[in-house]
Order: structure tokens, then sequence, then C-alpha cells
């Protein structure tokens, strides 16, 4: 290795770095959180062994680091998962991930990559300093080499083009201390369990739907829980640490037609606490609609094979996957590949104060929100993944464009980050939605939306459709032919066709007041907070998909509570 050995005693520019670090500049932030970086040990070894490598990281005759970023993430998991009324699988983990980052240049022009740069390795699990610095000294010094190479290299690709780069690299951030309260796994995982177990197996041993068990061909249910506790320091003067946790219980549950089609029903709870959860008879109850809801989709016709362009209703649960989809990765800034001279990627790249929706919604992204109609949010945070202070965007006003969700790599006309810079665990951060909360300046009521939708239908003389949830790929999985009298018809084998960026731009001429919470426990946890939309002039058709062939034989007969075969 080129680095010194480790040392006891700090160096005159690591003594000044923690003297920044711990100033009373910063007392103003910290003073909502009971401890301070000095107090928590991983902090501790991490600072200390920033101010060594940034005191003595440098190879002769090569540029030294001018930003250095440690991040570790201490993340707890739990998943238990039960097919067919019996556990199958039950994971508890507990790991941590370190990533250094270093740029070689400057802000203006850097080493680093739309790719995101560092180096990510596991990291002790105890709070050993020594085992901790260790650690961190070994991917400093890969990371190191690695932003030389990537440096030259970029050097050398720039001069193929002939105009520069429009904004700078990084974006400057002054210095936060923000120290939170660290989460742990709060899951009564006994009752859990007992919990999947009995959702997995009612499809045969409850007397509302047990008639169709044989229909039945897969029954999951799971819970899962994440405690994710985030510590980051840099050479800005910048020390978090932030905890937050997430948890979901889902039931599963499908079969085919007798036409062989594949049928599914696939929902649950997602929330912050796992007390937010359903309880158990409700989580009961929804099992049981789930498999009432999955045979009526068995008995359903197939959608007429004339191609439909119409009125559709989107429920908030359907707009909301419509929006994460469509609109949500578009306003997420991404600097362009070199060379180009595109603001940023994605459909909405020259969209900037143009109308990307109806000009009756707003949409705005707040992740200081921590809390909708008495539902806490997994998108909410403090602080961002760059260290940067969270702030609320507003993204869209009256359907257009004002601005993008950014971290701290600038694009043009936004040189600064406001505070979205999320990162997966052990990877690096890119923009990314908090809470998103899309409005209308004139909603109506559920009862008004549907008026709306049979004066629609009475006006064109036919049928049109109503759609309550989406399957993969913005398929609808419950979607019903609604007739001009207000009678509904669910129907099965139907795709949205030119359901598109110009649909959210161009078709929806009305919102609801219903606004639905989408929770997300995905990589990056997220909240999406979405009205019903009422469209003018959606396709929809069948859907192309072979049929499988159904099974040759039944299923094993139930066994009733005597152990006898029914």
């Amino acid at each position: 290795m080129l680095l010194k050995q480790l040392q006891p005693n700090r160096t005159r520019a690591g003594i000044l770095a923690a003297s920044l670090l711990f100033s009373s500049s910063f007392v103003a932030f910290a003073a909502a959180t009971s401890d301070s970086p000095k107090d928590d040990p991983i902090l501790r070894a991490m600072q200390a062994e920033l101010d060594r490598e940034q005191a003595q990281l440098l190879l002769p005759g090569m540029q030294r680091p001018y930003f250095i970023e440690y991040r570790l993430d201490d993340f707890s998991t739990y998943e238990a998962v039960a097919n067919y009324g019996a556990l199958v699988r039950e994971d508890t983990g507990h790991q941590r991930a370190i990533r250094v980052t270093i740029r070689i240049g400057s802000y203006e022009t850097d080493s680093s990559s739309s790719r995101g740069d560092g180096v990510a390795t596991l990291a002790p699990t105890d709070n050993n300093p020594e085992a901790i610095r260790y650690c961190l000294w070994t991917a400093t010094d890969e990371a190191y080499k690695a932003a030389l190479r990537a440096y030259t290299a970029k050097q050398a690709a720039l001069k193929r083009f002939q105009s520069a780069p429009t904004e700078k690299d990084f974006a400057h951030a002054n210095p936060v201390v923000h120290v939170g309260p660290l989460v742990d796994l709060e899951l009564d995982r006994t009752e859990w369990k007992r919990r999947i177990v009995d959702a997995s197996g009612l499809y045969a041993s409850d007397p509302e739907v047990r008639a169709n068990s044989a229909d039945v061909q897969y029954s999951t249910a799971s819970i899962r829980g994440v405690a994710i506790n985030r510590y980051l320091v840099n050479t800005e003067g910048t020390a978090t640490r932030q905890g937050y946790g997430g948890y979901s219980a889902t039931i599963s549950v499908g079969g085919q037609a007798p036409d062989g089609m594949q049928l599914a029903r696939e929902n649950g709870s997602v929330a912050v606490n796992a007390r937010d959860l359903e309880g158990s008879a409700a989580f009961h109850r929804r099992v049981i609609e789930n498999l009432k809801s999955l045979e009526a989709l068995r008995n359903a016709p197939v959608v007429s094979a004339e191609d439909y362009h119409g009125p559709v209703l989107f429920s908030g649960d359907a707009a909301a996957d419509v929006l994460n989809a469509l609109f949500v990765p578009n306003i997420q800034a991404n600097r362009p590949e070199m060379g180009t001279t595109a603001r940023t990627q994605g459909v909405y790249t020259s969209s900037l104060h143009a109308r990307v929706l109806s000009d009756t919604l707003s949409a705005s992204d707040d992740p200081l929100t921590t809390t909708f109609a008495g539902q806490s949010l997994l998108g909410a945070y403090q602080v961002d993944d760059d260290g940067v202070p969270a702030q609320k965007v507003d993204v869209v006003t009256n359907g257009k464009l004002e601005n993008y969700l950014i971290g701290r790599t600038p694009i043009r006309d936004f040189p600064q980050s406001n505070g979205h810079g999320r990162a997966p665990v052990g990877s690096a951060a890119h923009s990314h939605e908090g809470v998103l909360i899309f409005k209308s300046n004139a909603p109506l009521s559920a009862a008004k939306m549907n008026e709306r939708l049979l004066a629609m239908a009475k006006e064109q003389g036919r049928d049109v459709y109503a759609v309550e949830t989406l399957g993969g790929e913005l398929a609808p999985r419950m979607l019903y032919l609604v007739h001009p009298d207000g009678t509904r018809q669910l129907v099965r084998g139907a795709v949205f066709d030119e359901l598109d960026n110009r649909s959210l731009r161009s078709d929806i001429v009305a919102a609801g007041d219903d606004e639905y919470i989408a929770n997300s426990l995905g990589a990056v946890p997220s909240t999406t907070i979405a009205p019903s939309l009422l469209f003018d002039d959606i396709g929809v058709k069948r859907a192309t998909e072979e049929q499988q062939k159904l099974p040759y034989y039944g299923p094993p007969a139930p066994e009733s509570s005597s152990g006898q075969t029914r």
C-alpha cells in the first residue's frame, strides 16, 4: 500500500478539519438531536481516518484529492415467507457497507462520471475503531488510484469536444452536522410468522373461499423489515448520522382462467413502523378479498377484441403507478453523456417551463413532510445522502415543469443541489424523489369523478373503462367496463395502448380529492401521493400473449380439521 501506517496523533490539517467540524456554527442544526459526532464511536473513527487521509493521501507527482467522502451503512434485515399455509423461509441479516468516494481535480472538472464513483466494500459489524479505520484505509487507497486513472482518461476525452461542459462537475455544499437517533428492527416476529402462515393457507381453510381452492395455483404471504443507520463524513466538514426503517406485509395469490390466462392478485401494506402495518383482522380480510377477486377474474370475460380509444378513470392506486413509471424518472436530473448539450437525460430534457402535466395539476417534492392524512411517509428525510439539507421543490406548477430534483451533480440552469441526492446501500448517490405530492387546483369528489365518467359515456354513446389496480408494465389487473347506466363489468386480458408522457400532458381532464399514499420500500425508500385521474383518450386492447396450458390434474385434496381428506 502507498498510504502511510496508521498514526495515533492527528496532523495539523486533521486538527484544523476537526475544529471546523465541531465548531459552534453547526450548533443550530445539531441542537434538535441528542448526540454530537464526538459521542458516536463510528463517526469518531471515520473522522479520524478522514483527517489522516486528507493530510497524507498523495502519490509522488500526482494530484491530491480535493474531496473525500466516507459513508458507512449499517443495515439489518428480516424476511419471512409462507406458502400454502406453511413457513418456507426465514432470514435475518446484519451487515455494514463502506463506500469511499474520492474526487481528483476541482469542482469545475474532476474525475467523476455519470455512473457514480468510489469503492464499496463490506465493513466490520462491531464498533472496533481500528478495524473500521483499516477498512477505510484500504478502500481509500483503491479509490484514489481509480480516481487518478479516471481523471487522466476524462481529460483526454474532453479534448475531443469543441464545446466545454455547461456546468461544473460537482456542486459545492456548506458543511452540515446532523446526528439523528439510531433505529432498530422492531417487529413481533412470532406474531407475524403466525399471520403469514395463516394468510397463505386461507384459500383452503376459510369457509368464504375454500370452495375455489382447486383454482389457486399459488398462495404466498410475506413479512419484510429493514433498518438502516447511515453515517457520512466528508472533507468539507459534514458529519451526519441518520436512521430509517421500513416494513411491508404482502399477499400474493394466483392461478389460471379456464382458457389458460395467467391471473394474479398481489398487494399488501407498507409502513415506516411495524405497528402501522395492517392489523391481524385487516390482513386476514385482505387475503379473503384477494381470493374472491381472483375467482371473479377467472369468471370474467376477456376484454373485447375491438380496439378502444376513449375515457379511462384511474383510481389513486393506479394513477400513482402511472406517475411513478412515466413522470418520476424524468424529473430526476441525470447529467447527459459527455460532449452533449442536453440539460439532462430522459423525456423532459428540453421541457423546462413547458407543460408536462394537465394545467390543473401541480407537483411538489417535500422530504420534510413526515406524515400525510395521519400516515407516516417512507420517503421523508432531513438531510440527503450527499450531506445536503432536504428542501421542498415545486417541480410542476399548473402543468408546467419548473424544477428538477437535483443532487450534487449540477445540470444546465441548476448549479446547486436542492437536497435530493439519494443512495442505495453501498452505492453512489443520484437524484431521486423523496415525498412527491400531486394536487389538483380543481379536485372532484369520488362521486363527481364517476359522474364525469358516466357523462362522457352517455355523450359518446358507448361503454367506457375504470381501472382500480395495475400489474407489471402498467397492465390493468382489475379493469371494469363501465356502461352508461353506471353498471360495471369486470374484464380481463387487457393492455393499455399509447399510455405515455403525452397522455399525462394532454389527456387528463379531471383529478380527484382522494389522494392515495404509495409508500415504496425499494432500494431508496420513497413516497408518491396521487389523486384519481380521468383520462379522456386512452387505448385499451386485448393482449396478444399466448395462454399457458392448464395443469393436467387437480391439486391435492385439502384435509379437514380431523385430518381426513374432504
